[in-house]
């Protein structure tokens, strides 16, 4: 039974799959994560709001990202996805209409936590549980792909954005956005549906999985997996929402222009999409937390030399090499969630792993404003940055000497 189930031909829709998710996160995820990068200057001219008041906005927006994947992860796991998937859809785009027409903090607060909470909370996690689903192998490279969405829209939506509150204001450019995502959105989730039975991987977890680091996930509970990797995702995350979220300020500090600011944003997750892309077919080379090890350590490494550029020049060509490096991360964190968990809690932990991912970003974007208005620049934000980083790889390399320790001693038992 084993080897007719391992031999049979994997079904070709698996790719509409992929092709679809990585759109509706490119949409969702572009806006969610770091589309309001490009608010800081338009809010402060209209309403004369500090930096770290309307980081507070992109941080709403995770929390309730983090706190509704743990929900929409559980949902996803016992409802039939295309039914998740059109309410995050729906949601996403009635408070982008929603935030168009504010006019209070208070207002963008709420509208984005709701946003994070029903609508991407829908979305990431059981598009993310169910790409992985549909592959019995090379998992990595699609989760990689699926991943690379996430990155174009990271790039895509901040640039975009920001020509059209350069031609429409603010107010009609998150118009624009909402409409187009309730259009596009809908669409694409009538493409979602979940894989044949006798196409997901076994249920008993990795033993055969050539992703796994470990030979057997039962070695390390689920719930024990979420709360490891969580922990190492909050700082990863925190690293990661630095300059995200005030590279395009940063480089406004310095004399260069909202739309060529977004531009270098843009071409940073150019490069993401490569190396989501190229992290993902990594793991499935030399295991899934070898890989993430190695594009936090590249994301470590490198953040802070943001400060060390004045040029627009000197922007695009070190967005391209931290582009690509820093990109391996979330393609990292998801590929392990998927390697090391069974099927049946694979969308509720990845759930909880997203939770403390998220709330890392809405961390690192709120300590970057908060950290600026005290300071008045941003050496202390990015310095943060990167203590966060050298923790986490800290855990994920105390997670792969565990695992390996634990595959040796079942080794010798048997």
């Amino acid at each position: 039974m084993n080897s007719i189930r391992e031999t049979a031909p994997e079904p070709v829709y698996r790719w509409v799959i992929v092709s679809a998710s990585a759109l509706m996160l490119a949409l969702s995820m572009g806006m969610m994560v770091n589309g309001t990068s490009v608010l800081f200057i338009p809010l402060f001219e209209e309403f004369g709001w500090q930096r770290g008041a309307v980081s507070l906005i992109n941080t709403s927006g995770m929390v309730g990202l983090a706190i509704g994947g743990i929900f929409m992860g559980r949902i996803a796991d016992k409802t039939p996805i295309r039914r998740v998937v059109l309410v995050g859809a729906v949601v996403i785009g009635l408070c982008m209409l929603g935030a168009s027409q504010a006019n209070a903090l208070w207002q963008f607060y709420v509208l984005f936590f709701i946003a994070g909470f029903l609508g991407v909370g829908a979305l990431f996690a059981p598009l993310i549980a169910n790409v992985g689903n549909w592959f019995k192998t090379g998992a990595g490279l699609a989760l990689g792909i699926a991943a690379a969405g996430q990155a174009l829209g990271q790039g895509g939506m901040p640039y975009v954005l920001a020509l059209l509150i350069g031609a429409l204001g603010w107010r009609d450019a998150l118009m624009s956005v909402g409409l187009t995502m309730l259009v596009l959105l809908i669409s694409l989730a009538m493409l979602i549906k979940q894989p044949p039975k006798n196409t997901t991987s076994s249920d008993t977890g990795a033993a055969d999985d050539p992703l796994a680091d470990v030979g057997d996930t039962v070695l390390i509970a689920p719930n024990t997996i979420a709360l490891w990797l969580g922990a190492a995702a909050i700082l990863c995350c925190t690293c990661m929402a630095v300059p995200l979220m005030h590279l395009v300020p940063l480089m406004q500090d310095r004399g260069i222009p909202l739309e060529d600011a977004g531009s270098v944003l843009f071409v940073m997750l150019v490069a993401a999409i490569a190396g989501r892309i190229a992290f993902g077919k990594l793991a499935d080379m030399i295991g899934a937390i070898r890989s993430y090890w190695i594009a936090s350590c590249f994301q470590t490494v490198l953040v802070f030399f943001f400060l060390q550029i004045d040029t627009l020049q000197g922007y695009y060509i070190f967005a391209v090499i931290y582009g690509f490096g820093y990109a391996g991360v979330m393609t990292g964190i998801l590929v392990c969630a998927r390697a090391l968990t069974p099927v049946s809690k694979r969308a509720s932990v990845l759930g909880i792993v997203l939770f403390f991912a998220f709330m890392g970003h809405g961390i690192g974007g709120y300590q970057g404003g908060f950290f600026f208005d005290l300071t008045g620049n941003y050496t202390l934000t990015y310095a943060n940055a990167a203590i966060a980083g050298i923790v986490n790889l800290i855990l994920v390399g105390a997670l792969y000497i565990t695992t390996n320790r634990r595959r040796t001693a079942l080794a010798f038992a048997t």
